[in-house]
């Protein structure tokens, strides 16, 4: 690399070089993620990777593309970047996990107004610390110098995993029946989504984010860059231990747009709302911008980051398989018949 330079692209706005030296100081942090499988490093022009498909008797690959949304201007206001990365990662992964796949590995995708590489390095920190936390590799990424149509200070993160199921374990609901148990997994927090309203609650782009608020016991800047819960390795656990029929991950659109979308057609998932543990967050933005409940729940996850519909019999292993894994798991409601998928009571 030491002879390629353009003088007349860095006229132009954008800086290889700075470019170079974000590879070389986020090398450290992607080869953290490093798992069996990883056949390059960064720096090629493809990431390479031999999944280990033992035992499988029909392996069916499972993709999932996210990124980070607005939830980013928190981070830029508060200078602070090295956790927006973990959300990047946990929106694919959390849903790949939802049928049953096991991620392999990780690619971002990081546009910026500038190319400043400790910023770069510190958003790529953040991403191989969540795939860390889901047991997949990063095994490459782009980073793209917008100048001109980016301020200099923006960037948008996004990236896409791939997982790997066998077909005869595929989770797809069509065992699901009346009696089975709807569990929670809590969140922590906001999660990634929602964060146009919450911006517009708070007036962000004014309030005083390093301020305690005393309903939440720590600042409004740090509730808000909570970063989103990884569920892989506590799902996968569950999958080994119960007979698990559905799984959602609560997203954009809340429980009202994600729960049916893993219950059958005939059935309905009956949720207890008074069982939902909601964290103090919620309450806040639901008072501050006077948001009617069902927009809340049509919004927002309230506390439930991931729901998982078990066989009745196989709730208790479930349960204690989560809890093993560090997720205090509850049951919120349970499988009925109807037409409508989903019913808040």
């Amino acid at each position: 690399m030491e002879n390629s330079h353009s003088a007349s692209y860095a006229a132009a706005g954008v800086n290889i070089e700075a470019g170079y030296e974000g590879v070389r100081l986020m090398k450290k942090h992607v080869e953290r993620t490093f798992i069996p499988g990883v056949v390059s490093g960064i720096g090629g022009f493809g990431g390479l990777f031999a999944p280990d498909i033992t035992g499988m008797r029909e392996p069916i690959l499972v993709s999932g593309t996210d990124g980070v949304g607005t939830k980013q201007r928190i981070a830029q206001l508060m200078d602070r970047h090295d956790t927006v990365g973990i959300d990047c990662v946990a929106m694919c992964v959390n849903d790949i996990i939802c049928c049953g796949a096991k991620p392999l590995f990780f690619l971002d995708y990081i546009a910026i107004g500038r190319n400043e590489p400790e910023k770069v390095a510190t958003l790529v920190s953040g991403v191989a610390e969540g795939c860390v936390q889901a047991g997949c590799a990063l095994i490459g990424g782009e980073t793209a110098e917008h100048p001109g149509t980016m301020q200099a200070d923006d960037y948008d993160l996004a990236g896409f995993s791939v997982g790997v199921v066998d077909r005869e374990k595929i989770i797809d609901n069509q065992r699901m029946q009346p009696g089975d148990v709807v569990l929670a997994l809590p969140s922590s927090g906001i999660h990634s989504n929602g964060y146009s309203l919450v911006r517009k609650v708070f007036d962000v782009e004014h309030a005083d984010l390093g301020k305690e608020v005393p309903a939440l016991g720590r600042s409004l800047g740090d509730a808000l860059l909570t970063p989103t819960r990884i569920y892989v390795k506590p799902v996968l656990a569950a999958l080994a231990a119960a007979d698990v029929r559905g799984v959602s991950h609560i997203t954009g659109g809340g429980f009202y747009e994600n729960i049916p979308r893993s219950i059958p057609d005939g059935l309905c998932a009956k949720i207890d709302k008074a069982a939902i543990r909601t964290p103090a967050i919620f309450a806040l933005i639901q008072t501050l911008g006077r948001i009617p409940e069902r927009d809340m729940y049509n919004t927002f996850n309230m506390g439930v980051g991931m729901s998982l519909t078990v066989s009745r019999e196989t709730a208790d292993a479930a349960l204690a398989a989560l809890t093993a894994n560090g997720i205090a798991a509850y049951v919120i409601g349970e499988i009925v018949r109807g037409d409508r998928k989903l019913e808040l009571c």
